[in-house]
């Protein structure tokens, strides 16, 4: 798994004036189980992202087609109701608009935050391996009622080798670190999943806040890569919430399936990513007996 790409770019992410405030509290589950019911109109139990137009709003690419390499420049925009491009956003996790990119096999996962300019136009960069790949821009337009996320297929030149769904597992190997899941995807259900960070064997204590969290965790839905909703329980600063070892989140699967969990961490200054394959479970299968 890649080292993220985006650390270049946090000198920038203070442009749009939102960095340190504090009205997505609500959004972030502050209250602990907020996110249980009152997220429908960010997405709820429905996968998101699949379309590349969604309640009057769309992903417009400058090229849907990009080619292989390391840090590819890559520039879009989002075109509101009136055709014109946005330039007024809700801050969610402390962002204008969070960009995932994912190639169909699930490969290559990134998390970067785009800089935008006066006129609507957004850039970033991404390290782009040839296949057919997903961006994500999970965004909240100023004056809209609630967040969105939409989707857009991108193709990636060269010759193509989809690597196999990896096998389940509870584990994570980042580099020195371990990241154990705890918890059950169950269809139609909020659930709380727990991962718990280690380095050398040892529980990681003192993670740093990322996107006013102790973690930010992005989940797919294999087969069409739907893109669903998480949100942490708790956050910073809370009274509550220590940093580590165990992250929470409340997560709801909109379908029984496979779907890949994909987890960014800070610690040391540097942001990590930990991958899962997970298979949803009915609450009748107990989520201990998970572990084997």
């Amino acid at each position: 798994m890649k080292i993220h790409s985006d650390q270049y770019h946090e000198g920038h992410d203070g442009h749009d004036g939102h960095t340190g405030h504090g009205n997505h509290d609500g959004h972030s589950g502050s209250d602990g189980h907020a996110a249980h019911g009152g997220h429908q109109g960010h997405g709820g139990g429905q996968a998101g992202g699949l379309a590349v137009s969604a309640e009057g709003f769309t992903l417009d690419i400058d090229s849907a087609i990009l080619a292989a390499g390391p840090r590819q420049h890559v520039g879009f925009r989002v075109l509101g109701p009136d055709g014109r491009a946005v330039t007024a956003f809700v801050a969610e996790h402390e962002k204008e608009l969070h960009f995932i990119a994912v190639r169909r096999d699930t490969a290559g996962f990134q998390h970067v935050h785009p800089v935008r300019d006066e006129k609507g136009d957004w850039s970033t960069e991404l390290d782009l391996e040839p296949g057919d790949w997903r961006f994500f821009a999970d965004i909240h337009p100023a004056g809209h009622d609630g967040s969105l996320t939409l989707g857009i297929e991108v193709a990636v030149a060269g010759p193509y080798a989809p690597l196999p769904l990896p096998e389940a597992a509870r584990t994570s190997h980042v580099g020195a670190y371990d990241v154990t899941l705890d918890g059950t995807l169950v269809p139609g259900e909020a659930s709380e999943l727990t991962l718990t960070v280690g380095r050398d064997g040892e529980p990681v204590t003192d993670l740093e806040p990322y996107l006013a969290a102790y973690g930010h965790l992005v989940a797919l839905r294999v087969g069409d890569l739907g893109y669903l909703h998480v949100h942490p329980e708790g956050h910073p600063g809370d009274g509550t919430t220590a940093p580590g070892p165990a992250i929470r989140f409340l997560a709801v699967a909109p379908t029984a399936g496979a779907y890949r969990l994909f987890l960014d961490f800070q610690h040391a200054g540097v942001v990590r990513t930990a991958s899962f394959t997970v298979h949803t479970r009915s609450e009748a299968t107990p989520a201990h007996h998970a572990h084997h």
